[in-house]
């Protein structure tokens, strides 16, 4: 696990309501969508609403209702997908930015009903952009 590595530095963006950063798989093997079991997003103290959270890798965007069946698109560590919510901020002032994750980790059987999940957690200081 490399969770220093979640949020891309200086990727922090904002477009009316919406805030969103990218993020980077913290595990070495790339994992299909349905693996991706959640994530949060808070920005200075506050969490985006868990019903805003959207999730946008290799162009498409999706919510984690829509991740969790979904086979046919992958997430590699060498990209960056995108984690954004309705969470309205400023472009003046830096942001302390936290993104939580939980992935399953479909090839590491731990019991006859359950793989390996692992729950990371990256925080990190950066002024927003306008998207």
């Amino acid at each position: 696990m490399i969770p220093d590595r979640i949020i891309e530095q200086g990727t922090l963006t904002t477009h009316g309501a919406r805030s969103a950063v990218e993020v980077r798989l913290p595990w070495y093997r790339a994992l299909p969508g349905s693996c991706i079991a959640g994530a949060k997003l808070t920005i200075d103290g506050v969490d985006a609403p868990a019903d805003s959270l959207r999730w946008s890798m290799n162009g498409r965007e999706f919510s984690f209702d829509e991740l969790r069946t979904n086979t046919a698109e992958w997430w590699f560590p060498t990209d960056s997908a995108v984690l954004s919510g309705e969470l309205p901020i400023d472009t003046d002032a830096e942001h302390e930015v936290t993104v939580g994750l939980t992935l399953y980790i479909p090839y590491i059987i731990i019991s006859d009903t359950e793989t390996l999940h692992i729950d990371e957690t990256n925080t990190k200081t950066m002024k927003a952009v306008a998207a």
